[in-house]
């Protein structure tokens, strides 16, 4: 894609590699226009989507938790979803109870194993999920909207990549 034109035209990276041309011409800076603009776009994205949830009366680690029990066909136990939300044991047990004491989850003995618990959803918990995740994918369709279906789906592709060649 070609350097813009315009000052107009210029985001927070064009700006950052121009001032390195100034002071280090022979330095190829073109790696922090990717990696820049990647940090920017997720600050402004997470500031949006946040915003939505909050809406919603949760936080962000909250929905993660609720989302995570709705998208299980299945109750999960406490160890299952830290692991999906990459959360400590004690971090995941301090969401479940906040969420458990506005009646959002249940915790229960599970029938195989008396020393597990399993978590799942009440009917408050389930609708409070399901209107926030509506909300949630049509906040993130708009975000999207200055790309074209093709363009996301390109961009998609290649993060995927990217993402299978480092995680």
């Amino acid at each position: 894609m070609p350097a813009p034109q315009t000052a107009n035209e210029q985001d927070h990276a064009d700006r950052l590699l121009e001032q390195w041309r100034q002071v280090r011409p022979e330095l190829d800076c073109s790696p922090m226009a990717f990696f820049g603009r990647l940090s920017r776009m997720a600050l402004l994205a997470e500031r949006e989507i946040v915003a939505v949830i909050k809406q919603h009366g949760l936080t962000a680690g909250e929905f993660d938790v609720l989302a995570a029990l709705r998208k299980n066909a299945t109750p999960l136990t406490p160890t299952e979803l830290y692991q999906s939300t990459l959360l400590t044991s004690g971090a995941m047990t301090a969401r479940l109870d906040k969420l458990e004491q506005r009646g959002l989850i249940t915790r229960q003995h599970s029938q195989k194993d008396r020393r597990s618990m399993i978590v799942q959803l009440t009917p408050e918990g389930m609708s409070l999920v399901d209107t926030t995740v509506d909300a949630h994918v049509a906040n993130e369709q708009q975000l999207i909207t200055p790309l074209t279906t093709e363009e996301q789906q390109l961009l998609t592709g290649l993060m995927r990549r990217w993402l299978l060649a480092h995680e």
